[in-house]
């Protein structure tokens, strides 16, 4: 269905979720520059549930269309480049001057080389994998980072290696060919499919509540090393 014969309010339900995306960022950027770091992570992972919501709303309608992706991609550059790159950048790395500016500008330069190659890939609007971690769990590692280890919207100094290290770790695994799975649908033939993803979502809410939230960072740090560890060993599997 093309954009031209689909309906408006069809093109209107997923599209109002991306927006709201996209001033989630906007407002985190406006917190960021207010000091208030805190809320200005906690409204990057209301960016991303927004993120999840649009492609659900999608499906739904079934109203998946090329204008839907571009919007997509603008919307996440701005809330899952600009804003983290900005808010990691004013709570830790302007300590590091002109280096700080950098560590911030490649991060967000690799969030946009990798959403640019994720459009030129797409091939329909189903795809069973990512090539590359996805910009929004990249901000999302930041944004539980800041969260977890900032005490009254400041990150000590002691802290500044650890954020080195993970901001250009991140930014290094945009753009790199390691495999990251997508979400499952929430579905019988989802849970079918990959049973492991919703054990990990279960035990990840346990933790959760158990910790009182302490344990976000730690659930995305996961992610982001499993999807390295099994590209290796999908990798090798395939050699042998």
């Amino acid at each position: 269905m093309t954009l031209q014969n689909m309906k408006p309010t069809k093109r209107i339900f997923p599209n109002s979720f991306t927006s709201l995306n996209l001033f989630c960022g906007f407002l985190s950027i406006l917190e960021t520059a207010q000091q208030d770091y805190n809320l200005a992570a906690l409204l990057i992972g209301a960016a991303a549930v927004f993120d999840a919501l649009d492609g659900v709303a999608a499906r739904i309608t079934k109203s998946s269309s090329q204008f839907g992706v571009e919007l997509d991609s603008l919307s996440d550059v701005v809330s899952f480049g600009v804003a983290p790159a900005f808010l990691i950048y004013e709570i830790g790395l302007n300590r590091l001057d002109t280096l700080g500016i950098i560590f911030a500008g490649v991060f967000l330069l690799c969030g946009a080389f990798r959403l640019a190659r994720f459009n030129t890939q797409l091939v329909g609007f189903k795809k069973e994998y990512f090539v590359g971690l996805p910009i929004p769990t990249a901000a999302l590692t930041i944004a539980a980072y800041i969260l977890v280890f900032a005490n009254d919207n400041y990150l000590s100094s002691s802290y500044n290696l650890y954020t080195v290290t993970l901001v250009l770790t991140l930014a290094f695994l945009m753009v790199s060919r390691f495999r990251y799975e997508t979400l499952p649908h929430f579905t019988k033939r989802g849970l079918k499919e990959k049973p492991f993803h919703f054990s990990f979502l279960a035990i990840s809410l346990a933790a959760l509540f158990l910790t009182q939230g302490r344990a976000i960072f730690l659930i995305f740090l996961f992610v982001v090393l499993f999807g390295i560890f099994n590209s290796v060993y999908l990798k090798l599997k395939k050699n042998k």
